[in-house]
């Protein structure tokens, strides 16, 4: 291992708090091109047992530190050219942790337009500036200054010639590395984010939407993330003017103190000018964009964590097999849209009804047509989007529920990116008969059955699970958006003869293309019987099927362990367990396989404890489905209204998206409910996340009502517990 790589192991495994030869380990293992869930589930010997979690920290660090070491390359060897590297400058450089120390320190020499400083220093005014820095007496420099005196070079008088050095010491201080990380210091520290609404801006913003911001001011060690991007937000709209405020007064008096200290006379005067100049225009300004960036960047990463953890919580929701399901698309004008899934998602059937109030208004035929096809096809629940005329369809539902088909229940869905998906190429290459709306009833049905099948269909972005997620660094979102579909897939593992491409792709060492070209071989040939005649589809060599083969599944194959997360490199172990303990795969075999986790057998069969574990557990539970032991959806017969509701009912839920500042909940009414943070528990929570995540079943107490703003506040605070 080189010095380089060496020096960047130690970095992140004390930045992280890791044993270094772990962080050694995956360093290894992904430069070899191995998968964060290659590397988590069957590299587990190498990695002392660190989790997907843990192993992109590492991806992570490791690269940011890689890219500051190239910058610092990229940096000396700009410098060098110049022919100004130092030993003061290299040590400066080499011991610059963060990418901003090390712009700070390349700024002096960083190429630029040709300043007023440049032209005073052409003019020959870099001596009298030098003899400013030795503080003579006033008699002195007037003497000297004079003689500076050059017409001919746009020195007519001596107040030219103040004026150039003046600009040159404005600009040297302004690219002071020092001065600039005090003032970035002190104003990150002591400075506020302050937001006022714009003149003439009010109608920009009719519907109050920054109300909050208009007149804004917070600490900025205090500034919450949300507060951040909206305020962004609403400057963008141009609606609000936003700015970083600091003591003024306070920063010139110490820039003043580190130029001048004890000093007095006209040298203190013109230094004391220059640095009151320089902070007004060239340290303030960078200080500001530096710090509304990092405030931004901080904010983005957070509310990129929180979409990715609302997106793997819901891509993880409990599937509800075994149901034929009824997808009902809610709509007024042009009528609800109807269609039958079998078990599998099949589409059976379709229909439109006009059960709603418009010109096509037919209620007593819209009854008969839904109970028609619960019937025909024996629908034991129904789906239905929690868009446009959901709240009327939801009465429309119960009331047929009560009286004509008792024993079937519907459930809400969030239907958000439903029509994104049914005016996809993937839907119209899937269902090319049928209109927009009749695909968004399939996919509304479908996402009941198998909520990650359907999602993993759809962009991320648009399934509404986050906050400001189209505010946010389109690059950094669109990786939290593939790691997290990563993990999720993988964790569950597919069917490899029924999953489609989208789901695939998905998988550790697949891509796009070898994912069609499975699909392309399991048409032509037939459904997979073993798992090694994934080597014979084109274009999947052998490093794609070692990422790969543990996360797929063939559930009537020929081989049992090929429908478990075993990887065929340790079937011979798993076999070996087998005839040892003189067993079947299968839950029978639970009690009498955990007695051979030993150390001994672990030896005897070749492989470490923690793959010994996993074979164990996989062979209790063969084609076990991680997501069976997460709660399902709130299946209903009858509705709510926002009339129904009032202080103190208690009312059971499902979780629809968490925020920082707190969770939305749907709670059967056409409005989600926002429980605020400070309602989760009890206790004090900095972070929602600790409590609910999205797909929880809770239980909450109606606060507030607000029908006029279509707003409702719930608690998960029993009333009586309140303090």
């Amino acid at each position: 291992m080189t010095e380089e790589v060496n020096e960047i192991v130690s970095q992140v495994a004390q930045e992280l708090s890791l044993p270094s030869h772990k962080v050694s380990a995956v360093d290894e293992l992904l430069t070899a091109g191995n998968t964060v869930p290659f590397i988590a589930r069957y590299r587990k010997e190498a990695t002392g047992n660190l989790d997907e979690v843990q192993i992109r920290d590492i991806q992570a660090s490791t690269k940011k530190l890689k890219e500051l070491l190239a910058r610092k390359e990229t940096v000396e060897r700009a410098v060098r050219e110049q022919g100004a590297w130092t030993k003061s400058l290299a040590k400066q450089i080499k011991a610059a942790a963060t990418m901003q120390a090390v712009e700070d320190l390349y700024l002096p020499y960083k190429q630029k337009r040709r300043t007023k400083a440049t032209l005073a220093k052409e003019a020959g005014l870099m001596p009298l500036a030098q003899l400013v820095q030795r503080f003579p007496s006033d008699e002195e420099l007037e003497q000297v200054a004079k003689t500076y005196v050059k017409p001919d070079q746009g020195l007519a008088t001596v107040d030219d010639v103040w004026q150039g050095v003046h600009e040159i010491f404005a600009e040297v201080i302004g690219e002071n590395a020092g001065l600039r990380d005090w003032v970035r210091r002190f104003t990150r520290k002591n400075g506020s984010l302050v937001s006022k609404m714009k003149r003439n801006a009010k109608d920009k913003d009719p519907q109050g939407t920054y109300a909050l911001y208009t007149d804004f001011s917070m600490p900025l060690v205090k500034v919450a993330n949300h507060q951040i991007l909206a305020t962004n937000r609403g400057e963008k709209a141009g609606v609000l003017s936003v700015s970083i405020q600091a003591d003024q007064a306070a920063i010139e008096r110490f820039l003043t103190f580190r130029l001048i200290g004890q000093h007095s006379g006209q040298a203190a005067a013109i230094l004391t000018k220059a640095a009151q100049d320089a902070y007004k225009r060239f340290i303030g300004p960078a200080i500001e964009r530096e710090l509304r960036k990092e405030l931004f960047e901080r904010a983005a990463q957070d509310a990129v964590k929180i979409f990715g953890q609302n997106l793997y919580h819901l891509l993880m929701a409990a599937p509800l097999r075994g149901q034929v399901v009824l997808g009902f698309d809610p709509g007024i004008r042009t009528g609800s849209k109807l269609a039958v899934v079998d078990e599998n998602g099949k589409f059976l059937a379709k229909a439109v009804i006009y059960p709603h109030k418009a010109a096509k208004y037919d209620p007593k035929g819209a009854r008969k047509t839904l109970i028609k096809l619960v019937k025909d096809y024996q629908v034991n629940l129904i789906a239905v989007g929690n868009g446009t005329a959901s709240r009327e369809s939801q009465q429309f539902l119960a009331d047929i529920i009560q009286h004509d088909v008792p024993g079937v229940k519907y459930a809400v869905v969030n239907e958000a990116g439903a029509s994104v998906y049914s005016a996809s190429d993937l839907a119209r290459e899937e269902f090319p008969d049928l209109h927009v709306e009749e695909r968004s009833a399939i996919s509304i049905a479908r996402r009941l059955q198998d909520p990650m099948a359907e999602l993993i269909k759809i962009d991320p972005q648009a399934v509404g699970v986050g906050q400001y997620q189209h505010d946010l660094p389109t690059k950094e979102l669109s990786q939290e958006v593939d790691a997290v579909l990563e993990t999720a897939v993988n964790q569950v593992g597919v069917n490899l003869n029924t999953a489609s491409p989208q789901l695939l792709m998905h998988i550790a060492g697949l891509t796009k293309t070898t994912a069609q070209n499975i699909v392309h071989y399991r048409d032509e040939n037939g459904p997979f019987m073993l798992r090694t005649a994934l080597k014979k589809v084109p274009k999947l060599g052998p490093k794609a099927f070692e990422q790969a083969a543990g996360f797929l599944r063939i559930p009537q194959g020929k081989n049992v362990l090929d429908n478990s997360d075993i990887h065929p490199e340790s079937y011979a172990a798993a076999e070996k367990l087998l005839a040892l303990a003189q067993v079947k795969p299968g839950p029978d075999a639970a009690d009498v396989l955990v007695q051979y986790e030993q150390p001994a057998i672990a030896e005897q069969l070749g492989v470490g404890m923690p793959t010994l574990h996993d074979i164990i557990q996989s062979l209790s539970n063969p084609g076990r489905d991680s997501r069976d032991s997460a709660t399902g959806a709130v299946l209903r017969s009858d509705v709510l209204t926002l009339k129904d509701l009032h202080p103190g009912m208690q009312l059971q839920g499902t979780v629809r998206n968490v925020v920082d500042f707190g969770a939305f909940v749907d709670i059967g009414v056409h409005e989600d409910g926002l429980v605020h943070i400070s309602r989760l528990a009890k206790r004090r929570i900095t972070n929602a996340h600790d409590v609910v995540a999205v797909g929880d079943i809770v239980t909450v107490w109606v606060v507030e009502v607000d029908e006029k703003r279509q707003r409702i506040g719930l608690s998960m605070i029993e009333p009586s517990e309140e303090v």
